[in-house]
């Protein structure tokens, strides 16, 4: 059962809060943003996380950017950490 589109679900987790949020350069791919970027097939990914097992990685996600730095290569954690809090700009 599907309640939203896939592309609109996909703007409610990026460009909608960064927007609300005043995040400038962020929440869209474009020149000059900061690279936060996660690549999957729709068709496969899932969430194995549960209650119980709350740390268990999703499925489908081949590739994840951030800051521009690869963090998952072909589904698999690097051992890259450029991610850092964000604040208002």
């Amino acid at each position: 059962m599907q309640i939203i589109s896939l592309e609109e679900a996909i703007r409610k987790i990026t460009s909608l809060p960064a927007d609300t949020f005043g995040l400038k350069g962020r929440g869209q791919i474009m020149p000059s943003a900061i690279a936060d970027v996660v690549v999957f097939d729709p068709d496969t990914v899932i969430d194995r996380a549960t209650l119980v097992s709350p740390n268990l990685y999703p499925e489908g996600i081949e590739y994840v950017l951030v800051n521009g730095e690869l963090v998952v290569d072909n589904g698999k954690r690097t051992e890259v950490f450029p991610g850092k809090a964000v604040l208002r700009t």
